[in-house]
């Protein structure tokens, strides 16, 4: 096996000496999250998405929320106190974050954006989230990762009855 490559993310959180697992897939090109949770035999309930988005104001916010669930714009902004959000383009990814589409991590952008974690994370000992590359997941819980990157939970899904 070979030296697992060391992100930014996990870097920062062996700093903050927060426990968490580092699990690992083939990956050459973008993969969505409900085919990683697949690889690696997680459920998609508890395997996060990272989306980067632009308010109103001009300024930026990050959502964490299962790579089976959709964000609603409108709960999204109402949670990060704007009128209104809307999803970045994928070529502003890296310039902004550091990170690129399929390895965006909500630990370690270049940048500490206000970031909303779906409350649905809660219920959960651990979830997973990108560890900053494609190829990389990292497992830990929840509320430590909230503490670390100043997040508050909150309900930012689209809902079943919508």
């Amino acid at each position: 096996m070979k030296k697992e490559q060391k992100t930014n993310a996990m870097r920062i959180l062996e700093k903050a000496k927060l426990d968490f697992k580092v699990h690992t897939y083939d990956c050459e090109e973008f993969l969505d999250g409900e085919t990683i949770a697949r690889e690696l035999g997680q459920p998609a309930e508890q395997t996060f998405k990272t989306l980067v988005t632009v308010g109103k104001s001009k300024n930026h916010f990050v959502f964490v929320l299962p790579v089976n669930q959709e964000l609603d714009l409108k709960k999204a902004a109402r949670a990060v106190g704007e009128k209104s959000v809307e999803m970045i383009h994928v070529k502003e990814i890296f310039n902004l974050t550091g990170y690129i589409r399929g390895g965006c991590s909500p630990v370690g952008m270049k940048k500490a954006f206000k970031t909303v974690i779906d409350q649905s994370a809660e219920a959960f000992d651990t979830i997973c989230f990108s560890g900053g590359r494609r190829g990389a997941q990292i497992e830990m819980n929840p509320k430590d990762l909230a503490g670390l990157i100043k997040a508050e939970f909150e309900d930012i899904l689209v809902s079943e009855n919508h």
